[in-house]
């Protein structure tokens, strides 16, 4: 990874990161779907000038379209609203971690559910300990004395399942469009999605809000949002897939940080243990730095004199 890409990654790691920060702060005015609605629609026009100047035609499959529709439920809806919900139970950072997760859940899906992503010995791994970083930051309490602070954790993971999810969906019906496409048409989706829901469940999103929090709805849209899509599919394209992954570590750190200045939020310890034993598992799924030392040792060892 060169070095612009590695500023690219950094970039989107602190776009992301922001999403948790200022989720928190528009959620001091605004209820989770809600906010989902805000960051999905603001967005889509973003994407639409970026798409027209880039001369990228529109589908007219309804097949396509169904798949946007589907993808924008599985990587905006699904997961954007639990974990807003979760933060009006835990701390932003912690949510972050949390969401750390996904990376080690879609190799296990992609494992089960893609011929040409077999189920390895290291995904599994991988994401045992993930369930292991999981399981400490949420305490043995949790089996014996169930809460909302517990249930808004389960949520951030369903979360992380439902980009796993969506992950599948996009490789097995989306690999044929052009990337930033795919970015506009589940964001489309995703609002034609919460539009109805926000209006039966919160009724009309109100728009006399604070200066503050009409700053944040607006950030997570264009920054959080468009901007992160952006950044991906460069990144995507500049240092590959494996390469982007790495981005699930980084996260984490951005959004503590954010919390802790801005929100005067502290995480405790086992959540911090909790985040290396989950890095741990990413570090296991991904596999290269194992290669690196293992390879590096057998390759020492050849060259040894006997």
């Amino acid at each position: 990874m060169d070095l612009k890409a590695a500023l690219l990654l950094l970039a989107l790691a602190a776009v992301w990161g922001g999403s948790f920060f200022l989720g928190e702060v528009a959620l001091s005015e605004v209820p989770p779907m809600t906010i989902t609605l805000h960051r999905v629609f603001w967005a889509v026009p973003i994407l639409i000038i970026i798409v027209h100047l880039q001369g990228i035609a529109f589908p007219r499959s309804f097949r396509i379209w169904r798949a946007y529709l589907v993808m924008g439920a599985l990587n905006n809806a699904i997961p954007f609203s639990l974990i807003f919900w979760g933060q009006t139970q835990i701390e932003s950072g912690l949510a972050s971690i949390l969401n750390g997760t996904s990376a080690m859940f879609g190799a296990v899906v992609a494992g089960l559910l893609l011929v040409d992503e077999p189920l390895t010995k290291n995904k599994i791994v991988g994401a045992a300990l993930g369930i292991a970083g999981v399981a400490f930051i949420m305490g043995p309490d949790v089996l014996t004395e169930f809460n909302l602070g517990n249930l808004a954790q389960i949520a951030v993971i369903g979360a992380a399942l439902s980009y796993a999810f969506a992950s599948v969906w996009g490789k097995t019906n989306l690999g044929s469009q052009p990337p930033l496409m795919n970015a506009l048409g589940m964001l489309i989706g995703s609002t034609s999605l919460m539009l109805p829901i926000v209006l039966f469940v919160d009724g009309p999103p109100q728009l006399a809000l604070s200066t503050n929090v009409w700053a944040a709805l607006l950030s997570l849209a264009s920054l959080s949002t468009a901007l992160a899509y952006i950044l991906y599919f460069a990144i995507l394209a500049r240092a590959g897939a494996a390469n982007l992954m790495l981005v699930t570590l980084l996260v984490p750190p951005f959004a503590i940080g954010l919390g802790a200045v801005f929100l005067g939020e502290q995480i405790g310890t086992e959540a911090f243990v909790g985040f290396a034993i989950i890095a741990i598992g990413f570090t296991v799924t991904d596999g290269r730095l194992f290669s690196m030392l293992f390879g590096s040792s057998r390759t020492k060892a050849d060259s040894d004199p006997a």
